[in-house]
């Protein structure tokens, strides 16, 4: 539904997956990092601005709620790539509204409402068999109405059918196409999909975050793409000496879907983090899923591909050494399905890594990981503290919104965008998400020295702050 505002309910933070990468290490002269900034760069896959309706490729439909009915425009929205093209996409939010000039990245299904609490995850791979059985996958379209067995369709009247189809199992929404050739397409679509696996991410790291020892091959950092090939860089801050390696020890300087990175930190250096990054052109799969906001933080409702163009896609990893004590990795991630956030702790180093979490004291054993689930309440905001050895916190902050409204606000305009101006091209093809992690080092004593890197965001906002524990507020 191509609304400007549907819920007034800001999800600042964690729309289904809050992901995001920061690593803490040995303290440089920077000082500590935060994300208070609101920018939120994607750490995975493709990235795209909303540019509203594609002329041409929508038509009208009709919705019942609530005892009454009203009109709505069904159809496709064209988002222009970051790095050159233009995608297609259809709405899987019908109840949430469309922010001018979005910012979108790439995202799995579990960081949208097809994940929300109680719903059928078939739906989600039904929609997917729906993309890629009508329009514009299927340009033919007497060939698709008469599968359908339709009256004749149009580009627009197909676009429509197609999404009032995805409506139907995205978001349970009680509407019909107004044209009856669009409205029969709808119910073939929706009565006969079968639910299809997920689509592979365009590029994407596991695991975000690596940490082990100075003199240690860091890793291994798997690369899953659908590129023929990518190619892996350190960032120019990685210490001198730092190189990346295959599990053999030698350079790497392309790779394919399925390689595995690692980062050779020589021994002796001082401890630290630097980052890594991938980049590849690929085409992005039909029913990959991408959420956005605007330059306030105003999210954005929830779109999926429909139609894909070749573009440059980016996918970064951190890695974080010291060369005794704790070497922790600290990760917060939206779970839609449990309806809170999954707290993961992990340590490569050769002591314990303690942290107090929810009133509760948590020691992770040398070369061990273990995921704590805070309980959060939809559509309110959480602050999830975690306490350091050193006494110093670090807090995971946002608003849960991962359930589908059932119905429109009440107070919400119904002003619509403006449409695009020319349509997207519809090449396409037929063919997982980030960790808001953070990997630091501590010695004997112990004390974490610092932050170092950035924070990286994935399926909406995450919100990292870094303050001393009898401090009043966030830095």
């Amino acid at each position: 539904m191509f609304k400007t505002t549907r819920r007034t309910a800001a999800r600042l933070a964690a729309a289904g997956v809050a992901a995001g990468l920061l690593a803490a290490g040995a303290m440089t002269a920077a000082g500590p990092a935060t994300a208070d900034d609101g920018t939120q760069p994607s750490s995975s896959g493709a990235t795209a601005t909303i540019d509203g309706i594609v002329p041409g490729l929508s038509d009208q439909a009709v919705v019942t709620e609530n005892g009454s009915t009203h009109g709505e425009i069904a159809g496709l929205f064209r988002m222009n790539l970051d790095s050159g093209g233009s995608i297609l996409t259809y709405c899987i939010d019908f109840h949430n509204g469309t922010q001018d000039h979005a910012q979108y990245h790439e995202v799995p299904w579990s960081a949208t409402s097809l994940y929300a609490p109680g719903k059928d995850r078939a739906g989600a791979g039904k929609i997917d068999w729906i993309l890629q059985h009508s329009f514009p996958q299927v340009s033919d379209l007497d060939a698709l109405a008469k599968a359908a067995h339709a009256g004749p369709l149009t580009k627009k009247t197909a676009a429509a059918g197609t999404q009032v189809a995805i409506w139907r199992y995205s978001d349970g929404v009680d509407v019909k196409a107004k044209d009856p050739a669009a409205e029969q397409l709808a119910e073939y679509l929706y009565n006969t999909a079968v639910a299809v696996a997920e689509p592979a991410a365009s590029l994407t790291l596991t695991p975000a975050a690596v940490s082990g020892k100075s003199g240690d091959r860091l890793g291994p950092v798997t690369v899953h793409t659908t590129a023929t090939t990518a190619r892996p860089e350190l960032a120019a801050s990685a210490p001198s000496g730092a190189k990346l390696v295959d599990a053999q020890g030698k350079p790497v300087t392309e790779v394919k879907d399925g390689a595995e990175l690692y980062i050779d930190i020589p021994a002796g250096t001082p401890d630290g983090s630097t980052s890594l990054t991938v980049t590849a052109s690929t085409t992005v799969p039909i029913g990959r899923a991408f959420t956005g906001t605007n330059d306030k933080g105003t999210p954005s409702q929830t779109q999926i591909l429909a139609g894909s163009d070749s573009t440059d896609v980016t996918a970064s990893a951190t890695a974080s050494w010291a060369r005794k004590g704790a070497i922790p990795a600290l990760s917060a991630q939206v779970d839609c399905a449990k309806n809170g956030v999954d707290v993961t702790a992990s340590n490569q180093g050769d002591e314990g890594f303690t942290f107090r979490l929810e009133g509760r004291t948590y020691t992770i054993a040398p070369g061990k990981s273990q995921t704590v689930t805070v309980p959060v309440a939809e559509d309110q905001k959480y602050r999830i503290d975690i306490t350091l050895p050193d006494k110093t916190v670090k807090t995971f902050q946002g608003v849960l919104d991962c359930r589908t409204a059932t119905t429109p606000s009440p107070s919400a305009p119904g002003n619509q965008p403006s449409p695009a101006t020319s349509p997207a091209t519809t090449s396409g093809t037929t063919a997982g998400g980030g960790n808001l992690a953070e990997t630091g080092s501590s010695s004997a004593t112990p004390v974490i020295a610092g932050i170092a890197a950035a924070l990286v965001v994935v399926g909406g906002g995450a919100v990292f702050f870094f303050r001393r524990k009898k401090s009043s507020g966030a830095s």
